[in-house]
């Protein structure tokens, strides 16, 4: 691996130089103003990694320099071909996550010259949605809707704008359905096996309904053998079901159960091959009742990606879970209005069935909009009044 660095008075100027002089596929390591001693040279000094076989053939070797630092290398270790191709793996996602970076701070310069044309109160506003992580589009087109209005009307008018763009739906099962089956499906540690427990003990055991858990998850050691003790402890029957087939004819068997809850394992983003065939199967069954469970203290980009990953299952709810780990919601509500799907649940901690509430307009407000939030309306009416 080849590192160099550039002085430039910019980091694109320098950007520009490296893709002339590495090659398109030079990566960008690091950047930082340049230090007194070398502020000659330019602003900025940034570093770039390119691998022997991708700067072979584009430019002359260089002549060795006796004078230059030696490559700060481990005495003996030999950098093997896997770990150079992990280690450029590794700077790859550095390179894509810094683009996004840049791209957030486009949109931001974007938004604040936009926000030039509210008025003083709208644009605190906009900055408290930003702060509570709703997305900068959204949060700028929910304002901008509202800018005509009066102080006044703020609290009152934001929170009519935010219950416009909320569905709820926290029903089980399918409308005309024989029977409620749900489905939990999920990235791995987001709570699918607790929220399914609760689910069971709040509308089978209180509801003294008929009730039976299928699980699915044959991957997670011992997963199947809590969710049979949980079963027991619970009174409801238990069964696992390792294929498609299976879960179908243990469906099938359990035709006088009213309430039938499915856990799934938990699906990352490398495990596209085992999830198609589960996928395939439940969005093939409309009367499966799909809730994809994400977690509320995940970042927003990280959650729009898992939520495009399980489209393939095509769930027909969001429940959201570990509400207790996070104080900024705006990612539920970006997620509910990019989806366009409702929002069943609340899971706020591991108290089996306290910690699971209803999703509701008036529950997902209250977490956007806080009680300092109400306060903030008081100080707005009066700066525009003044």
């Amino acid at each position: 691996m080849r590192l160099k660095s550039y002085f430039a008075s910019s980091v694109e100027a320098a950007m520009t130089l490296a893709a002339q002089e590495l090659g398109p596929d030079a990566m960008l390591v690091h950047s930082r103003r340049a230090t007194a001693e070398t502020r000659p040279l330019g602003e900025y000094e940034v570093v770039f990694a390119v691998s022997p076989a991708t700067s072979a053939g584009k430019e002359p070797a260089e002549p060795e320099d006796h004078n230059a630092a030696p490559t700060p290398t481990a005495p003996g270790v030999h950098m093997s071909q896997p770990l150079l191709d992990r280690l450029f793996q590794e700077l790859g996602s550095i390179k894509k996550q810094m683009e996004r970076t840049a791209a957030a701070l486009n949109r931001s310069r974007t938004l604040e010259s936009a926000a030039n044309g509210l008025r003083p109160y709208w644009a605190d506003w906009l900055s408290f949605l930003i702060a509570a992580e709703v997305d900068t589009e959204l949060a700028h087109d929910i304002v901008y809707r509202l800018n005509a209005q009066s102080a006044p009307e703020i609290a009152g008018s934001l929170s009519a704008e935010l219950e416009a763009l909320i569905e709820v739906d926290a029903t089980l099962g399918c409308p005309g359905a024989e029977r409620r089956i749900i489905a939990l499906i999920g990235p791995p540690g987001v709570g699918k096996t607790t929220t399914l427990v609760k689910l069971a003990a709040r509308y089978g055991l209180a509801c003294r309904r008929p009730a039976q858990i299928l699980s699915t998850d044959v991957f997670r050691i011992g997963a199947a053998e809590q969710l049979r003790s949980c079963a027991s402890i619970l009174g409801i029957g238990f069964q696992t079901a390792e294929t498609p087939l299976a879960l179908n004819q243990a469906l099938e068997e359990c035709r006088n159960k009213d309430l039938i809850l499915i856990d799934t394992p938990g699906f990352g983003r490398g495990d596209t091959d085992d999830a198609l065939e589960l996928a395939r199967f439940l969005s093939s069954h409309p009367e499966i009742d799909t809730h994809l469970l994400l977690s509320a203290s995940t970042r927003a980009a990280d959650l729009s990606r898992t939520v495009d990953q399980f489209e393939v299952f095509q769930p027909a709810k969001l429940l959201f879970t570990r509400l207790d780990e996070t104080n900024y919601f705006g990612s539920i509500l970006n997620e509910a209005v990019r989806t366009g799907k409702p929002v069943s649940f609340f899971s706020n901690g591991q108290r089996i069935p306290e910690d699971l509430e209803l999703a509701t307009k008036q529950k997902l407000i209250a977490m956007l909009l806080p009680e300092q939030a109400s306060g903030h309306s008081a100080e707005f009416a009066v700066m525009a009044a003044a």
